[in-house]
């Protein structure tokens, strides 16, 4: 249970901060003379206690107003790489801020559903958005050499100046190879997994082979499929197949043996066959088994296909593009095809996150408590 105390040492170290970061010269920055009214207010309404939504929004509007004056005081070409100590203890009272009002924030309930779901989103975006900021801050304030570590405002407009190269990366590797290969490997574990289901004896022969064919290297297996299978797309995917085969064999395994005894017994007095126990039991009921296994393998998939592409791809593909440009010290290119491989595997666990909301939603974790 949240106590005062907590509340006004937030607010109490958020004003001493600003009070320092005013004396140690931080209002020399552009809009400087604005820094007061930017903690103050926020900082006022956070020792309310931000007992209201719109009060911690308040906190966190003020952070960011914070934010954008040491962004902007960064950028200016006298204070690159000489920030002094009041622009970082400034950046410290708006991280206090932020803290206390995204912290009201994620424990925030409500009884209307798109409030809720609405606070539910803000809090990993806010999050996000201030690590983002952070590096901006640090990096260039602190003049970091752009090869070890460019600024994401380098990185964006990389970013946005690339999207045709990008987008031909992105179908290379993502829509042909990685797809492809998580379709086939995904699809051939879980038949696999029936068979073993229906024929225990085949266990002892491909569980050992599955076994052994996942603890193959990446970068052993990546030349020979290139040497099999040539160096366009296929040979990525069968890299990914074998990477996601296992994950899958294993965890259908499992929940092909997760079905309650007494379900089995109930359809066998009804004479259900060996293969409508199957469809109609069975099968569901290893559902949270194998969603999790496709969780696992969406992350696997797209990380095969990279690698893969450094022995051997056509002049398009991530694992290219970042191979190359990293010997040209082309980093701000790297950092954007970075940027597309987060957003394709989140977007990508997402799917199958939301897939495994739909299909197993009688599993008690997705039950809500009364």
């Amino acid at each position: 249970m949240e106590t005062r105390y907590i509340r006004d040492t937030f607010c109490a170290t958020s004003l001493l901060l600003m009070a320092l970061s005013i004396a140690l010269g931080v209002s020399e920055l552009p809009n400087g003379a604005f820094v007061p009214i930017i903690l103050v207010i926020p900082a006022v309404f956070a020792w309310r206690g931000c007992n209201r939504p719109i009060d911690a929004w308040v906190v966190i509007g003020g952070a960011v107003l914070g934010a954008f004056v040491i962004v902007e005081g960064v950028h200016q070409q006298p204070l690159v790489g000489r920030s002094n100590a009041g622009l970082w203890i400034f950046l410290l009272a708006i991280w206090a801020l932020a803290w206390r009002g995204i912290d009201r924030v994620a424990n925030y309930s409500s009884l209307i559903t798109w409030r809720q779901r609405l606070a539910d989103i803000a809090v990993p975006i806010a999050f996000g958005l201030w690590l983002l900021f952070l590096w901006e801050a640090v990096v260039v304030g602190l003049s970091v050499p752009q090869v070890l570590l460019p600024p994401p405002s380098m990185i964006g407009v990389k970013f946005a100046a690339s999207l045709s190269i990008l987008w031909a990366d992105f179908v290379q590797t993502f829509l042909k190879a990685v797809v492809s290969g998580y379709i086939l490997g995904c699809g051939s574990g879980l038949l696999v997994a029936v068979l073993i289901d229906r024929v225990p004896f085949l266990q002892r022969g491909l569980m050992p082979i599955g076994n052994m064919a996942s603890a193959l290297p990446i970068v052993g297996v990546a030349p020979i499929m290139v040497m099999w299978f040539g160096f366009d797309w296929p040979s990525k995917t069968a890299v990914v197949v074998i990477m996601t085969f296992f994950p899958m064999l294993v965890n259908a395994r499992a929940g092909l043996g997760a079905a309650g005894r007494l379900e089995e017994e109930l359809l066998a007095s009804y004479g259900a066959t060996y293969w409508q126990t199957l469809l109609w039991l069975r099968i569901p009921a290893s559902l949270p088994f194998v969603f999790n296994a496709l969780k696992i393998n969406s992350t696997l998939a797209l990380i095969g296909a990279i690698v893969a592409e450094f022995f051997g791809t056509p002049i398009v593909g991530m694992g290219f593009r970042i191979s190359t440009e990293v010997g040209r010290m082309n980093v701000d290119m790297v950092w954007a095809e970075i940027l597309v491989a987060a957003i394709a595997g989140s977007m990508f666990y997402g799917i199958m996150t939301l897939l495994e909301r739909y299909f197993t939603f009688w599993h008690p974790s997705y039950r809500k408590s009364t």
